[in-house]
């Protein structure tokens, strides 16, 4: 797959927990909200989200947006508790404000753009 800018990921993929660490923390001392696919590639509603994410990432240029695959990071999916896939969760300075359980694009959207709006709140 080629990587123009175009289609270029703003999704950071999750590979360690070091790495994880280092993006939280990064982005707690940018003030910027993070939201979190925790994902498995054998979960096909998982996979399915996918290509919403990434168009969420896109909408949303202000926000750290990070994939975590369960299987390949379990010290992070362990750490926030994560019991079934797909998991979203909304961090505020490095600390869970939201979870949403489940492939619901729609579900997802609405509360990405609710925690953007009370974000924004708490900035002004």
């Amino acid at each position: 797959m080629e990587n123009t800018e175009e289609n270029k990921s703003k999704v950071v993929v999750i590979d360690s927990l070091q790495s994880w660490e280092f993006h939280v923390n990064q982005a707690s001392n940018q003030n910027s909200p993070i939201v979190v696919h925790f994902t498995a590639s054998w979960c096909m509603p998982s996979v399915a989200m996918i290509p919403f994410f990434e168009e969420f990432a896109s909408d949303y240029p202000d926000f750290l947006f990070l994939s975590v695959d369960v299987d390949e990071v379990k010290e992070v999916a362990t750490k926030n508790d994560i019991k079934a896939m797909p998991t979203f969760l909304l961090l505020k300075d490095g600390a869970p404000s939201d979870k949403i359980v489940g492939a619901n694009p729609e579900e997802i959207k609405k509360r990405i753009e609710g925690f953007a709006q009370s974000t924004r709140a708490s900035i002004a």
